[in-house]
């Protein structure tokens, strides 16, 4: 596993990163591109303490008085739900990204927490997973600059390109490429040290998205979540989405349940990976690209399957418990 280092660091030729070590469920990173006194910010974090705490670092790291611009990678919001804290910005994100930003709030995630009884054990998996941030007083700001495409825009003398490559990851995920300085900011197209979860999909999406990434001339690579990255990183990616999407087809074709699937397909090669359950998500992702159609994700049923297999795994501390009733319905 990679040594992961926590907080606001300084990558060279004005840029920098603010990494959450735990790089767990909403423990995600952010990026600052700044000269000549204008400054950009890479997503912001899932609450307003965190956020508030990564811009005091960055303000101690760059000689800017503001940060103009908000670039946010994708909708989900450990990367958008703290740009309330800059009301002076201009947000930036691929019009896929807004649409899916404007659907969940902060307040409706407090909802989907609070919506289950406490013996249920999707209840006992979002307090292991999402206990620790704060919904309340989250005022979110949506993008006031949208694209499709490609964007560039200057930070003072720099140059920062914008690529969507989504779907993927989520329906309107970018990637932020700061060409001079070989540094690539990825959003959630790249995890370190962790299993990606595709909620939208389709995972040869993903995959097109880390073939893009690795026909840059990149040096370094500040990932969604996980220790600063380099190419191996997303050649790791790669390799895990076809081997997930291969191992699906097989299981989907012999008439496996996505449960089943789930449960069958080995992870030995990425034992080390924190986040185990979301093999059920990207084993769904799979079976939803092969059954056609426009099927969405039914977020509160993946849900309920990876808190079952956590438990199972006994992950984030969750005893497994004998034949759970809820646990035991039908089956995905």
């Amino acid at each position: 596993m990679t040594k992961a280092q926590n907080g606001a660091i300084d990558i060279g030729n004005g840029l920098g990163a603010f990494l959450q070590a735990e790089g767990s469920w909403g423990y995600s990173n952010a990026g600052l591109v700044w000269d000549s006194g204008e400054a950009l910010l890479v997503d912001t974090l899932f609450d307003r303490e965190l956020t508030a705490r990564m811009l005091s670092e960055f303000r101690r790291l760059a000689p800017v008085d503001e940060i103009g611009t908000v670039v946010n990678t994708h909708a989900n919001g450990d990367h958008c739900w703290g740009n309330g804290l800059l009301p002076n910005a201009e947000i930036v994100a691929t019009k896929a990204a807004a649409e899916e930003m404007s659907q969940v709030s902060p307040a409706g995630m407090r909802a989907f927490l609070e919506s289950f009884d406490a013996d249920d054990p999707v209840a006992r998996y979002l307090d292991a997973v999402f206990g620790s941030f704060d919904f309340d007083d989250n005022e979110v700001r949506l993008p006031t600059r949208c694209f499709d495409g490609s964007l560039t825009l200057d930070v003072g003398t720099k140059r920062v390109e914008l690529h969507s490559v989504g779907p993927a990851h989520t329906l309107g995920d970018l990637i932020v490429y700061v060409r001079d300085s070989g540094t690539l900011f990825t959003g959630d197209i790249v995890f370190v040290d962790s299993h990606p979860i595709v909620w939208a999909g389709p995972v040869s999406g993903w995959i097109a998205a880390c073939d893009e990434i690795l026909s840059l001339d990149v040096d370094l690579i500040v990932p969604g979540h996980g220790p600063l990255a380099g190419r191996r990183h997303v050649e790791m990616m790669r390799e895990y989405l076809c081997y997930v999407e291969r191992e699906a087809f097989v299981r989907h074709e012999a008439g496996m349940t996505i449960r089943e699937a789930a449960r069958d397909i080995s992870l030995s090669r990425f034992e080390r990976w924190g986040e185990a359950e979301r093999i059920v998500a990207n084993v769904a992702a799979v079976y939803r690209e092969l059954e056609g159609g426009d099927q969405t994700a039914d977020y509160t049923g993946l849900t309920r399957e990876m808190a079952c297999l956590a438990e199972e795994l006994g992950l984030y501390g969750l005893a497994a418990l004998a034949a759970n009733p809820k646990c035991g319905g039908p089956q995905a």
